[in-house]
């Protein structure tokens, strides 16, 4: 069972692992029950989670407004919520997650 992301209704629930610092933000696999993503962006003042959130928005192709930060603002591990998430990245597949 994959618990690194599973649907409630129309609604995507993701575990993340975030790894701030990277060169540019993309998908990375998974890190234990997580999905690990690599942002392009410090762990300073919320730059991470703005990168991480703009990240999936367009990933997922929801609007920023979708992409809600459910628990672990300050830590890596995070939960989101992708509401309406009809599209799953293409990545996801390359990334070993599907």
């Amino acid at each position: 069972m994959n618990t690194a992301w599973r649907r409630e209704g129309d609604d995507l629930l993701l575990q993340i692992h975030a790894q701030p610092g990277a060169k540019q933000s993309a998908f990375a696999g998974l890190h234990g029950d997580a999905l690990k993503v690599r942002l392009a962006a410090p762990a300073q003042d919320g730059r991470a989670n703005d990168e991480l959130r703009r990240f999936l928005a367009d990933a997922f192709a929801v609007s920023l407004a979708a992409v809600v930060l459910l628990s672990g603002e300050s830590a890596r591990r995070k939960r989101l919520r992708i509401i309406g998430a009809q599209v799953l990245p293409a990545a996801l597949p390359a990334a070993g997650v599907l």
